[in-house]
């Protein structure tokens, strides 16, 4: 899922040479590019908020002054970015993704059973005792945060930034698989450190934040744990900071038209380094408010971007079945596939959560009936869409046919294909509509179940 977003993204940025947020608001209007970039700022705003609580829970774990030492993060990921050097800003962000080896000397300390680990990558199982919505509330928030759509803005832009062509998609993609296989194996090794330090013990359920995490690997397995936990936790909240605040003023540059890069510095693109320094200030300064629920905010906010994928995600398949954008680039029949088959899947979660915040009383036992009920009118809908565009499955294939004479690591998008705006279907508008209304409420709801999970934890 994360590999076929990302590898869209990255097509939609190489041969078109425009960022997100202007191709969905040349491509479908102000309405929706008002929505989508909204969506955007809304959302990256409270990522960030999350990612300066993790450089605070770190600091603070670590006994370092909780309010100078935010601050100077934000300082100093403002500095690194104002250089006007694009290769300076990703040499000093590929040291921070270093920090991720941490980790090893933490799996070491930690001594988790390999074979168990094993088994549970290949046949994952639930946690036992806890509500169905609630697991579903965790796995919306592990989607938010694996797969976040402020990422789909970002690495468009990044890979404009980087100033690549098609020509450079097959070495990209490389790196793309690199960039996962590191974030699925330190993810898989946090699990794989938390298990081994807490199962059978009292704690077991009862973390809300990472610096309770930090302080029950201290008492575990040891305080050099803790530490090396909390400096991991620092290092890729810093790492997430930059991104995330790029990937609004990039944004930002995109929709007003104004410069936009890290090949500019201050004096250059003084709107793009406003937006990134006030963004990444203004985050710190909430994160050191007293009395904020810092854990609660940060699982509410990843779920809200899973929540909020699909809508995201939707616009990025219309996207990249653009053939006047990405001609021989559009999608295959398979990536369509799977790409709907996990909006699909989200959007039967965040179902299960609007009924289980609608129904309190609801079992689990409704909830599995609804999430089979739903799943099997997804499939039969999807069989129906498959044999009414079997007529046009060689389409792609025609394409590639016509552009046999023209090398497709050279094609770029028409410099007049942003000039016309394709219509839009009746039923793909109206389709767009329920679904943002559906969207919308499961946001608010979302917002509520947190609340309930707040006041059911004092």
């Amino acid at each position: 899922m994360l590999y076929v977003n990302q590898e869209m993204v990255l097509r939609l940025g190489a041969v078109t040479g425009v960022g997100h947020a202007r191709l969905i608001l040349e491509r479908f209007g102000r309405f929706w590019g008002a929505f989508s970039v909204l969506d955007l700022f809304a959302l990256n705003a409270l990522t960030l908020v999350t990612e300066f609580i993790g450089i605070s829970m770190g600091l603070s774990y670590l006994g370092m002054p909780r309010v100078p030492g935010v601050l100077v993060a934000a300082v100093a990921v403002v500095a690194a970015a104002s250089t006007g050097s694009f290769r300076r800003f990703e040499r000093t962000c590929l040291v921070l993704v270093a920090g991720s080896l941490l980790l090893v000397p933490l799996l070491l300390l930690s001594h988790p059973p390999l074979g168990q680990v094993l088994r549970d990558l290949v046949v994952p199982s639930l946690p036992t005792g806890a509500p169905l919505s609630t697991v579903v509330l965790l796995v919306i928030a592990v989607v938010g945060t694996t797969v976040a759509p402020w990422q789909l803005f970002f690495q468009q832009s990044y890979v404009i930034d980087k100033r690549l062509t098609p020509r450079h998609i097959g070495y990209e993609k490389v790196d793309l698989w690199i960039g996962i296989a590191v974030v699925v194996a330190g993810a898989a090794a946090m699990m794989a450190i938390c298990s081994a330090a807490f199962s059978g013990t009292p704690e077991v359920g009862g973390f809300t934040d990472a610096a309770g995490v930090a302080s029950g690997l201290s008492g575990h397995v040891g305080h050099v744990a803790g530490v090396l936990f909390a400096l991991a936790l620092i290092d890729a909240s810093i790492i997430g900071a930059a991104a995330v605040s790029l990937s609004t003023a990039y944004a930002v540059g995109d929709v007003l038209g104004l410069p936009h890069t890290l090949h500019r510095g201050l004096r250059q693109a003084r709107t793009f380094h406003a937006v990134l320094a006030a963004l990444l200030i203004g985050a710190a300064v909430v994160v050191v408010i007293p009395g904020s629920p810092l854990g609660l905010i940060t699982e509410g906010v990843q779920t809200l971007a899973g929540v909020l994928l699909p809508s995201a995600t939707v616009f990025l398949l219309l996207l990249c079945n653009d053939h006047g954008l990405l001609g021989p680039w559009v999608n295959r029949r398979g990536t369509n596939i799977l790409t709907t088959t996990v909006i699909a899947v989200l959007i039967l979660l965040s179902l299960v959560l609007v009924v289980a915040v609608v129904f309190p009383d609801i079992g689990d036992r409704q909830l599995l009936t609804l999430l089979g009920g739903g799943g099997t009118v997804a499939l039969l809908a999807g069989v129906v869409v498959l044999g009414t565009t079997r007529g046009r499955r060689h389409t792609t294939a025609d394409l590639d046919r016509h552009f046999t004479d023209v090398d497709r690591r050279d094609w770029r998008m028409p410099a007049d294909a942003l000039a016309t705006r394709p219509a839009l279907g009746a039923g793909a508008r109206w389709g767009l509509i329920l679904l943002r209304g559906y969207l919308a409420l499961a946001a608010g709801l979302v917002v509520v179940r947190v609340v309930e999970l707040a006041v059911a934890s004092r």
